[in-house]
């Protein structure tokens, strides 16, 4: 799957802000104290990357089939058969 320069900066930026919620989570935990948070963090964060990476396959898909379609018509080579040049 190729991702862009821009995109791969945001996936970038998205990763360390998760990996920094998941560090403040273990924290709390590990202190004992508000078990609850720590969990309810874990779990939007996994939830979160879930539903960004299955929205990110969707639209990979759909600019593949779009793709897909516009070059569909186009015909490859050096312009066909004989009969079409005789025409």
């Amino acid at each position: 799957m190729y991702m862009e320069l821009p995109g791969l900066r945001t996936w970038v930026v998205f990763y360390l802000i998760s990996f920094v919620v998941l560090l403040w989570a273990a924290f709390l935990s590990s202190q004992g104290v508000m078990l609850w948070v720590s969990l309810l963090l874990v779990l939007i964060i996994i939830g979160l990357n879930f539903v960004t990476v299955m929205n990110q396959l969707k639209t990979h898909a759909a600019r593949k089939e779009l793709q897909r379609s516009l070059t569909s018509s186009f015909q490859r080579g050096a312009g066909g058969t004989e009969e079409e040049k005789k025409e």
